[in-house]
């Protein structure tokens, strides 16, 4: 799915560029069956964004707000989400809805902290989905009492690309970027580094052992997503985690009063 590019009318096309002509969409190969592929595709999009608004209209129902967290394999999502399930224990209940391909790792150890979590597992796909989409949250959401939640963090699927594409029903999103991965990435994946409202640079604790430029990246980033917020960040030693927090907290807003 990550090759098509949709715009906020469902609309799903190719895109000509005057440097560069890319195949997002572009179906003129499939000549007996392009037109079918793309009618697919909007149809699933537009299927997925009924779904989603209906995750949205019972969260907020709930009093819940939800952030999906996104990032690529190994940069510390679920490092992050341990310290941010202990930093705000006591001040507003924090759930998590686990994405992965396989197994319950990560959602054990997040459970183990006291946090409620979902887990669910994309392996039934085409060898694993590389992404969640707004269908399978809804099916995790099924699994989690949203009346006990103040907040819940959609943990998905760890890849570049897909996960940005799909909404969820989330009302902000959040990405993990580890400094090992790179000072270029925000110029080849731009579709995430787009997407996020706030980017948390990570593994800052790592810069003295690495050859990369802060400067070089955040400019990247500012040619792709010039108002996305930076937060700077180690998960492992705890630096950069209480802004993290202070924004989730911004996120949630006042606390919604339970009857």
């Amino acid at each position: 799915m990550g090759r098509f590019h949709r715009h906020t009318d469902g609309t799903v096309h190719e895109h000509e560029h005057p440097d560069v002509r890319h195949d997002v969409g572009d179906h003129t190969g499939y000549r007996e069956s392009g037109t079918v592929r793309v009618e697919v595709l909007e149809n699933l999009l537009a299927e997925n964004d009924r779904v989603a608004a209906a995750n949205r209209l019972d969260l907020e129902r709930a009093g819940v707000r939800c952030v999906n967290l996104m990032s690529s394999p190994g940069a510390g999502k679920t490092t992050l989400l341990r310290r941010t399930i202990t930093a705000l224990s006591g001040t507003l209940q924090l759930g998590v809805l686990e994405g992965d391909i396989a197994t319950s790792l990560d959602a054990d150890e997040l459970a183990s902290l006291g946090a409620p979590v979902s887990l669910v597992n994309t392996s039934a796909g085409f060898g694993g989905e590389c992404h969640l989409d707004a269908v399978m949250v809804r099916s995790g959401l099924g699994r989690l009492a949203l009346s006990d939640l103040d907040l819940l963090v959609v943990e998905n699927v760890g890849n570049l690309v897909c996960p940005a594409e799909f909404d969820v029903g989330e009302d902000a999103r959040a990405m993990v970027y580890a400094v090992t991965e790179g000072e270029e990435k925000p110029l080849k994946y731009p579709v995430m580094f787009r997407a996020a409202d706030v980017i948390v640079v990570n593994k800052v604790d790592l810069l003295p052992h690495l050859d990369f430029r802060m400067d070089r990246f955040l400019g990247h980033l500012r040619d792709v997503n010039p108002h996305a917020r930076v937060i700077h960040a180690s998960a492992r030693t705890g630096e950069g985690v209480d802004e993290w927090c202070a924004w989730l907290l911004h996120v949630h807003g006042t606390p919604t009063q339970r009857g």
